[in-house]
């Protein structure tokens, strides 16, 4: 009963949010832009990004064994093969920051090393190959192949770093998690692991696919007209496994894991959008905090300006692929292209709802350091790139 209290409760919240009558309100202020922003996310963000995560995060948890998790992502496991997976990963998930944090949970909590799942954090919505194409196609080659290399390469050194920096607390991890992983056995095999687990990654992708520029054409357009179908597709397939391989109180333990990330997640982002739109607004729109301040501020190409940047970015809400037109207004009006592309680096794959929620699973500490080394290494990104771009 309590927890179907909580259920309708949150479910009211969310349709609150989702039917603002925002259009009836006289104000025209930063309050405004906040319950507009949090009516925007809850339109767009919510059914198609977050639940399907939430599901898959739940899934994680419920149908792959702590031992599988600790062997190719936990202490032991072969470190080449793990960050090397962790730093591409965003090359097919192509979420935003608030929408890989449940799977991020999902596999810190099942036994992965801090290393390779904050490698996991930062690249899901840092290396999105849509978003790196529509970078070189609207703001240049340069910027598109230096947001590409630079994430790889910072999801990489970040995950290190906070592997080294918190190196006991780790090992202590690890010896706890190869006690635990001796009980688990594998309910099933590699192969239907993979397939399911694919299956429902593909309808996370396609059920978000973006809408392609006007006038563009080719493979990215083309899956956009079939989208719905292949979500419907990957949809019905997973219905299929489901009621094939799957147990009854397995169903269950994986519908209880995913409404546990839900109630964990769900209020902290909201809260953090909320307070997104009420100090920065929406794109195009002002909150608490002048745009005309933000674009001066990141003028030029000093190491303050790629700091204000990255600072800026770090705290912002960028829905995936909102940055490049954002970021294509901002260098119009005078944005130097190395704190533009300090933004782009700390901008996607971090945000003030992205961050409550990261607080929530790992701690106030290693948040602080993760956020820290995000904004330092986005920072200094402008020396090499301007030793290449002049």
């Amino acid at each position: 009963m309590k927890e179907r209290n909580k259920f309708l409760l949150m479910l009211g919240g969310f349709l609150a949010c989702f039917y603002l009558p925002i259009e009836l309100l006289p104000f025209r202020n930063p309050v405004f832009e906040a319950i507009a922003l949090v009516q925007w996310y809850a339109q767009e963000h919510v059914l198609l990004c977050l639940v399907p995560a939430f599901f898959i995060a739940g899934a994680i948890s419920v149908f792959i064994s702590q031992a599988s998790v600790i062997k190719y992502f936990g202490a032991k496991a072969n470190k080449f093969l793990a960050y090397s997976v962790a730093s591409i990963s965003g090359t097919i998930l192509a979420v935003c920051s608030c929408t890989v944090l449940p799977l991020f949970s999902g596999i810190y909590k099942r036994g992965a090393g801090l290393g390779p799942a904050t490698a996991f954090l930062y690249s899901g919505p840092a290396i999105n190959i849509l978003a790196i194409i529509m970078t070189a196609r609207i703001l240049g080659w340069q910027l598109g192949l230096a947001r590409a290399v630079g994430a790889i390469l910072f999801s990489v050194i970040i995950g290190l770093l906070m592997h080294l920096i918190f190196l006991k607390e780790e090992q202590a991890r690890k010896v706890q998690g190869d006690l635990l992983a001796l009980e688990e056995k594998e309910p099933r095999n590699l192969a239907q692991n993979g397939v399911y687990f694919l299956s429902m990654v593909a309808f996370l992708v396609f059920a978000n696919w973006a809408k392609p520029q006007l006038g563009d054409s080719g493979l990215w357009a083309d899956l956009f007209a079939i989208k719905w179908y292949l979500s419907a597709g990957f949809l019905f397939l997973i219905s299929i496994m489901i009621a094939k391989w799957f147990k009854k109180q397995e169903i269950i333990d994986w519908t209880q894991s995913s409404w546990t990330f839900a109630k964990q997640i769900l209020p902290l982002l909201l809260l953090g959008v909320i307070i997104a739109g009420l100090l920065l607004g929406r794109p195009d729109h002002e909150g608490l905090i002048p745009s005309w301040i933000i674009a001066k501020a990141v003028g030029g190409n000093s190491l303050l300006s790629n700091l204000l940047a990255s600072v800026v970015g770090a705290f912002m809400y960028f829905a995936t692929l909102t940055e490049v037109p954002i970021l294509q207004g901002l260098i119009g009006a005078g944005m130097g292209k190395g704190p533009a592309l300090a933004l782009l680096l700390a901008g996607p794959a971090l945000s003030l709802p992205n961050m409550l929620v990261i607080r929530k699973v790992i701690g106030t500490k290693k948040t602080v350091v993760y956020v820290s080394l995000v904004v330092v290494m986005a920072t200094f990104s402008r020396i090499i790139f301007g030793m290449i771009v002049k």
